[in-house]
């Protein structure tokens, strides 16, 4: 059970002294004391009130290690969509480390893509799948490489490996940048986001191709969330329109060079 550790990491996290939160409980300090060292188990009407000041169910209260989780999680939990959690099951984010226990990246093929989207937590999935590791990446960070198919994100080709940053919190994800993101319904996406999480409770997902129409993803369908790094193809994007425009301007501007050597 975690409920003096949750307890003590919970009051940190809102800046709350001992005397401040027992303020808000109606106790005294000595109380809170003895709840965070874990030589009281508070009684029902002070779980009811912990639970609904820090907007945590008491079954996580007592069931989750909190300090254990991504801020992800945690701002799903305090936000009332704790799809995450399920009594004492809890889905983490699940990898792989090579021998210098350094995070590898995993690839997520077309193929696998279907059982990722139901076995992302799995570590023998994960550990199932192929790795490789890019000198240029930060060590600090994890990430992770998905192939894409379709073309509704042009000029990145159909079938190109896709490699995000996981985002640790939701607050991070920037508008007008591009995301892989896991759905609950529609597995694996990689859209251009803007976010309406504040404001709607969900990510507007654009496309950068025209032809295919902006949706809303609610927050309740969010599993992980990859910020985009870069991408390896096989195939050489086509040229823009701004590409074009910028070959004619140059060819006209050689052009008139020619023609004032004339002159």
């Amino acid at each position: 059970m975690y409920l003096s550790s949750n307890i003590r990491f919970l009051r940190k996290r809102k800046r709350l002294t001992q005397n401040a939160l027992a303020d808000l409980l109606s106790i005294n300090r000595s109380g809170v004391n003895n709840y965070e060292n874990g030589s009281v188990i508070p009684p029902v009407h002070v779980l009811i009130a912990l639970s609904d000041l820090f907007h945590i169910s008491i079954d996580t209260l007592l069931r989750i290690n909190l300090s254990k989780l991504r801020e992800s999680q945690m701002y799903l939990i305090e936000n009332g969509s704790d799809v995450f959690v399920k009594g004492n099951e809890l889905r983490v984010l699940t990898t792989t480390v090579n021998n210098r226990n350094q995070d590898n990246i995993e690839l997520v093929s077309i193929k696998a893509k279907a059982g990722y989207t139901t076995g992302y937590f799995d570590p023998e999935f994960i550990a199932g799948l192929p790795v490789f590791q890019l000198p240029f990446l930060s060590k600090e960070k994890k990430y992770r490489t998905f192939q894409v198919s379709g073309d509704s994100m042009l000029p990145i080709p159909d079938k190109s490996w896709v490699t995000g940053e996981f985002m640790q919190d939701l607050n991070d994800i920037k508008s007008d940048e591009l995301y892989i993101i896991l759905t609950l319904n529609e597995g694996i996406v990689f859209k251009k986001v803007k976010n309406e999480l504040k404001e709607k409770g969900s990510l507007r997902m654009i496309s950068t191709n025209p032809e295919y129409a902006p949706y809303d993803l609610p927050l309740t369908e969010i599993r992980e969330v990859w910020k985009f790094v870069h991408y390896i193809s096989s195939e050489v994007p086509e040229p823009t329109e701004t590409e074009h425009l910028h070959h004619q301007i140059k060819s006209i501007k050689k052009e008139l060079e020619q023609i004032k050597r004339k002159l």
